[in-house]
């Protein structure tokens, strides 16, 4: 099958599932395209095992063809975040600087650190030790979080414009941090740890990181300028496409980070671009910005589901995944809470915040990516299986669950 027919037959199967949720089952899209994928998936299985296997393999090779990773890291991750930090508002934004600074950057750090110690120790007490190298690359790629079911449900119920600002602006900035820590790591694990010092480490991390913000900057900027003397909305459209390509392609290339890049870029035009062009016009860039957002999320939500089919794991490596749910959630509860606790010293927060930033923080598509980028070793497979576990609960549990504690916090701020 070649790659168009490939492609054809993932956005239909996708369109097709939203289609059916939204006529039947009416359920939260991302999730209900997720479950029927990851439906078909296990039934598949079930056929295998039986003894019908064409289905399972003719499926499986059509996964393997998809090459999620690169699909999702040097394809649709730059559209989903530009297309994310294009919707957020920038003033809501601003009042929550600290906040989603902090929570971007060291509690995705922190947690990243105690997520991998975990791991190393829990590994090694159940007789599957996995180097500490490789249980920090786990720490980074599962610390930053996909929000994209819980704002779903935020918005259908009417959550405050503040909270839904914290979690997803915080889930933006982690993402870029999380992918720059995660690269930081992966240099450091495949490199001759002679040629690695401290200072190497912390001067990578900051290439990468403030080179995308900067990077970012200049694009939004760019954009923004280009499109003040522009006429048509068809023509700003393609403008703000041009630069999400070649401006991610182009950080690729300098070694910065290019999802930094696209959300700073996404947030640059939305707070400057609407006072230069006409309002309608901007109205039809965010617009068509959130229509390749959802066939987008769509895509690769119906890959996670997919992905199962790819699986191939040990007892043991599923008993340490079931431990690792929980205590991801707990890690996550104590990277944010901490932090929440202290800023709420000097600033007024709902007092439901902590349990939806932990409950809320949903894993998604990109911790699944970058697991499966990891190069062919003794490890990749249980870091695998282990990531999967934890997205599977995450979108499933948390985030068919999130809507009680939503409505709480609402009730909270009455």
């Amino acid at each position: 099958m070649n790659n168009y027919t490939l492609f054809s037959l993932i956005v239909a199967l996708a369109i097709l599932m939203g289609y059916i949720n939204e006529r039947v089952f009416k359920q939260q899209a991302t999730i209900a395209i997720m479950s029927g994928s990851l439906i078909v998936a296990t039934a598949l299985i079930i056929l295998q095992h039986l003894g019908i296997s064409d289905l399972y393999f003719h499926a499986e090779n059509l996964i393997l063809q998809t090459h999620f990773e690169q699909l999702l890291l040097d394809g649709m991750l730059s559209f989903l975040l530009f297309a994310g930090a294009l919707t957020i508002d920038f003033n809501s934004l601003k009042s929550q600087k600290w906040e989603i600074t902090i929570l971007a950057s060291i509690s995705t750090v922190s947690s990243a650190c105690l997520v991998g110690t975990a791991l190393y120790y829990l590994s090694s007490a159940l007789g599957l030790p996995i180097p500490y190298i490789y249980c920090l690359l786990f720490g980074s790629l599962i610390s930053p979080t996909d929000p994209i079911a819980v704002l779903a449900t935020f918005k259908r119920l009417g959550v405050s414009k503040k909270l839904s600002t914290c979690v997803a602006g915080e889930s933006l900035f982690n993402d870029g941090v999380g992918i720059v820590l995660f690269i930081t790591l992966l240099e450091l694990s495949t490199s001759s740890t002679a040629s690695f010092t401290p200072t190497s480490v912390i001067l990578l991390f900051c290439q990468e990181a403030l080179g995308g913000i900067i990077f970012g900057i200049t694009l939004g900027w760019l954009t923004t300028t280009l499109a003040k003397p522009l006429k048509e909305a068809n023509a700003i459209i393609l403008l703000s496409i041009g630069f999400v390509c070649g401006g991610y392609s182009l950080a690729q290339q300098l070694h910065i980070s290019g999802p930094l890049a696209m959300v700073t870029a996404g947030i640059y035009v939305s707070c400057h671009l609407h006072h230069k062009i006409p309002e309608l016009h901007f109205h039809d860039l965010k617009k068509f910005w959130e229509v390749i957002d959802e066939l987008l999320n769509a895509i690769l939500f119906l890959l996670i589901g997919f992905e199962l089919l790819s699986l191939h794991a040990s007892k043991a490596e599923i008993i340490i995944a079931i431990l690792i749910i929980p205590t991801t959630l707990i890690i996550r509860w104590i990277t944010t809470g901490i932090p929440m606790k202290i800023l709420g010293q000097f600033r007024t927060h709902n007092p439901y915040t902590v349990s939806i930033l932990t409950w809320g923080g949903l894993r998604g598509g990109l911790a699944v990516a970058l697991a499966l980028s990891l190069p062919t070793s003794d490890y990749r497979s249980i870091i695998v299986t282990l990531t999967y576990a934890v997205v599977m609960f995450a979108l499933i549990i948390q985030g068919s669950t999130i809507q009680s504690l939503a409505r709480k916090s609402m009730q909270s701020s009455q």
